[in-house]
């Protein structure tokens, strides 16, 4: 095992959970985090808050969006939870993040009491800076407050311990490539244009043939009643109305990594047949290198999204426009 990887495991789990899961809290911690970088010179700050990147920030900020309190509460919660799951009940860190309270008290308290879902309260604090964040006595921004020393502390410790000698690592790799290959191969995602080529293809897990696609009706084959494999309302409500045979997800030898996602898959004829969206366990290790046997994208098909537009959440608007295409 590398060093880097022995430096980070007892880094991973609280680097992991300290910042809790909600789109509210997440408008809290970049207040908090802008207020108290936009206070120093721009070459200290970290990524993400020189002049440069603050325009892009502001408006994600700011932009006015659809926030949903039930939906706040049960991410914070989940999220909450899961910290405590994981990092144990007598943890710092949980403490740091639960006090006295239970995620659901924790996240009930904090969503049904912030202002952060107002757009116009989260400008004044923007434009109030960092006096204006610390006069705050909205609960959330408080709380961004509480965590913010122990999440750049974790940070910077990452950063020292195992980004650095990752990201120094994989520049020597890629100068190995380089050598090696030239400008022959395509370069990883980093969100400017890049083709790759595959074919729709399974593979084989454990000795079994893993079939290159799933199906709606495989939807209803598992499902149990209880979560992860609890049916969705609307497709219980519509399971006579739905084709089983439609292809749901399939897979293709596609070389994919973090940053592809969303990429259309195109078949020879130039048709868009689906959306890249994952990968499977295999192609974690694809930022080192391609194993054709195993590494798979996973794409949601056309065919799928056109059932559920057509049948599970009506959209006869966009099923016009996209037929039209």
């Amino acid at each position: 095992m590398s060093a880097a990887v022995q430096a980070y495991r007892p880094l991973y789990l609280p680097y992991r959970f300290i910042t809790p899961s909600s789109d509210l809290y997440g408008y809290a911690e970049a207040l908090v985090m802008a207020a108290k970088e936009r206070a120093k010179p721009n070459e200290e700050r970290l990524p993400g808050y020189t002049d440069s990147a603050l325009p892009l920030l502001e408006k994600q900020i700011l932009d006015k969006r659809p926030l949903y309190p039930w939906l706040e509460k049960l991410q914070l919660s989940w999220s909450l939870s899961k910290a405590r799951e994981y990092l144990g009940v007598d943890d710092a860190d949980t403490q740091l993040l639960l006090g006295k309270e239970s995620p659901e008290q924790l996240a009930e308290r904090l969503v049904s009491q912030t202002r952060l879902a107002d757009p116009d309260y989260r400008r004044q604090l923007w434009e109030g800076g960092l006096q204006a964040i610390e006069a705050s006595k909205d609960p959330l921004i408080q709380y961004a407050l509480k965590l913010e020393p122990r999440q750049r502390a974790l940070k910077r410790q990452v950063d020292e311990n195992y980004q650095g000698p990752l990201t120094a690592a994989g520049g020597k790799l890629a100068g190995a490539r380089f050598a090696a290959y030239g400008n022959a191969l395509y370069p990883d995602a980093t969100f400017t244009l890049r083709i790759s080529y595959g074919q729709v293809k399974g593979w084989t897990e454990r000795g079994k043939a893993v079939p290159y696609a799933t199906t709606m009706g495989g939807t209803f084959d598992r499902a149990t009643g209880s979560a992860p494999f609890d049916l969705p309302t609307a497709f219980a409500a519509n399971r006579k109305a739905i084709d089983p045979a439609t292809t749901y997800d399939f897979v293709t030898t596609n070389d994919i990594i973090g940053g592809n996602s969303g990429s259309p898959v195109i078949d020879r004829s130039g048709a868009v047949i689906g959306a890249a969206f994952d990968g499977n366990i295999h192609s974690l290790g694809g930022n080192y290198g391609y194993d054709p046997a195993l590494n798979r994208t996973v794409v949601v098909s056309t065919d799928a999204v056109q059932e559920a537009l057509e049948k599970l959440y009506p959209a006869p608007a966009l099923v016009a426009e996209l037929k039209a295409r």
